[in-house]
């Protein structure tokens, strides 16, 4: 670490971009990790539930932003949903 530091001091103009990259790196992982951590439909484990998109709630939006979004069920697949069920 020391060399990098000694690096910055000599070449001023990497700052920017070693800021730029850190800051991408950052929201990279917290968006993963927001999304690993509120999402239903994001799972690692797939043995313990093979079909995660059963228990996605339809009526709550998925999305970061949903404007204006109205959910109205599709006839036949709660008919097929009833009868597998």
């Amino acid at each position: 670490m020391p060399g990098f530091f000694q690096l910055l001091r000599k070449k001023k103009e990497l700052i920017p971009l070693v800021a730029f990259i850190s800051f991408a790196a950052t929201g990279a992982a917290s968006a993963a990790l927001y999304f690993l951590f509120t999402k239903p439909d994001v799972i690692l484990n797939k043995s313990k539930n093979p079909e995660p998109w059963e228990r996605v709630d339809p009526t709550k939006p998925q999305k970061l932003i949903t404007i204006g979004q109205q959910w109205k069920p599709v006839e036949e697949l709660e008919i097929v949903r009833k009868l597998t069920k």
